[in-house]
């Protein structure tokens, strides 16, 4: 059975990190090579790379960024965000990424998914879901990095995804996003038991326990977080010490790396 990954994720905007609350009030925090160095340095399973102007500015991600980050990487980078058709995988592969991530353009033409996955592997396509919570108590999906509202039930959706050949659900709770409260554990799970394929938890995490939870509760394969790095409240080599003494077999950090 595959190790809890412990995800960081690096939100690009204008070639630099930035972070917000529920997707809003966005603020700059580095640069995102030195930003992905460090985390990988503190023990970071994966990094994602999402260019969130992109899609909203209509135009591809920024390759030349993609590059440098990946350049200085070991541990497999997801790269979302610009992403509007099958044919803008092969230079972001190319560039550097291991994995796609797509969301916008999935919702426009779902055919991306099954063309991606036919091409480069089901293993390099990410379906990103963006999640806000409805007064039913149901999640609708939302594109354009938060903005535009869908037709679509979340967790359905979710399932159609990976029906079409997306290898990983990368499932954010815009409701939980940057307010560092926990997951929103029943949306995870919510996804987690009706797919096959490896579930991504992000938004909300404060502290490990979160993470904690997202594994054993939320049943997720994955936990992203990045504000309480960003803000250097704690580390990736300190929340995977933490996650190890509660019983979680995460994968272990270089010498030094949980200070």
């Amino acid at each position: 059975m595959l190790k809890p990954r412990v995800v960081v994720c690096l939100d690009v905007k204008d070639g630099r990190v930035v972070k917000g609350t529920n997707f809003e009030g966005l603020r700059d925090v580095g640069d995102p090579v030195e930003l992905a160095e460090r985390y990988e340095a503190e023990g970071a399973d994966e990094i994602v790379f999402l260019d969130i102007s992109a899609t909203r500015e209509d135009r591809g991600t920024l390759l030349d960024t993609v590059q440098r980050t990946a350049e200085v990487l070991f541990v497999p980078l997801t790269v979302g965000g610009g992403v509007r058709s099958a044919d803008d995988i092969g230079p972001l592969l190319r560039a550097g990424a291991d994995k796609i991530s797509v969301n916008s353009a999935a919702v426009r033409d779902p055919s991306i998914l099954t063309e991606g996955a036919r091409r480069y592997g089901s293993q390099c396509i990410v379906a990103s879901i963006d999640a806000a919570r409805e007064d039913d108590g149901s999640w609708r999906h939302y594109t354009h990095g938060g903005k535009t509202r869908t037709d679509l039930d979340a967790v359905a959706w979710a399932e159609r995804c990976a029906e079409l050949g997306a290898g990983e659900i990368l499932l954010t709770s815009i409701d939980r996003d940057g307010v560092r409260t926990g997951y929103d554990l029943d949306l995870t799970r919510a996804v987690a038991e009706r797919v096959s394929v490896p579930v991504v938890a992000s938004g909300g995490a404060g502290e490990a326990a979160h993470l904690r939870d997202a594994y054993r509760q939320g049943r997720a394969s994955a936990a992203l977080l990045a504000g309480i790095l960003h803000d250097g409240l704690t580390t990736v080599g300190a929340l995977k010490a933490a996650l190890a003494a509660d019983g979680i077999d995460v994968r272990p950090t270089a010498s030094g790396a949980d200070s």
